[in-house]
């Protein structure tokens, strides 16, 4: 596993997955405050067993470049030909030693994803709808027919129109869907994007401001 250090050493805790942790420049700051916390999925390309390598898109990205956020970040590694859906139960489970190891506000936990983990990202959220206060699937496959067990959450979804990979319609499906039982889901069309909707998406800070916006 990896991590971003900031303030004292935090030491890696072992878990199943490997993953990327990053703390906020003032996490040590005060040791009574606690911190919102956003997991991220990554894509299908950075699967496998070098945690390193969930830097090269997203939000571990942009934290690598040199931003800071207001947040604790945790991204997992998906094993190599393995995909989000049958990593849940050590997803479960990081999650459950992030959040009692790390001084985490569990009102504010939320979970985003591109591509692979857009679909991580949907069934994770389908399945635990109760973790999460808000969630932001990018271009990933997604589950209509779950869309009622969503539908109080906050949900902003991205996608890009000429995506040869995971065509737009997984994501304007699941918007529909989530729309007929009440949902107030946000969708942004990216006219002209194929698949790589997420960097632009990643880099631009409303989409923060609208994520710890949320409270559980």
């Amino acid at each position: 596993m990896s991590e971003e250090q900031t303030g004292a050493v935090k030491l890696p805790i072992p878990t199943e997955l490997g993953y990327i942790l990053y703390f906020p420049p003032d996490y040590d700051a005060d040791p009574a405050k606690k911190w919102p916390l956003v997991f991220f999925l990554h894509g299908a390309g950075e699967r496998g067993n070098d945690p390193e390598i969930v830097k090269f898109h997203g939000l571990p990205k942009e934290i690598d470049q040199g931003k800071h956020f207001p947040f604790i970040m945790v991204a997992p590694q998906c094993p190599l030909e393995e995909r989000w859906p049958q990593q849940l139960e050590k997803l479960d489970a990081l999650f459950d030693t992030i959040t009692q190891n790390y001084r985490v506000d569990l009102d504010r936990v939320y979970l985003t994803g591109l591509s692979l983990g857009g679909n991580g990202t949907w069934f994770w959220t389908t399945t635990h709808p109760d973790r999460f206060a808000a969630a932001v699937p990018i271009c990933g496959r997604s589950y209509p027919e779950k869309a009622g067990l969503i539908k109080d959450l906050p949900l902003w979804v991205f996608h890009g129109v000429l995506d040869p990979i995971v065509p737009l319609v997984e994501s304007t499906k699941m918007v529909e869907a989530l729309r007929a039982v009440g949902s107030d889901v946000k969708l942004t069309v990216y006219p002209d994007i194929e698949h790589d909707s997420w960097s632009v998406t990643y880099a631009n800070p409303e989409l923060y401001d609208w994520l710890l916006s949320h409270h559980r």
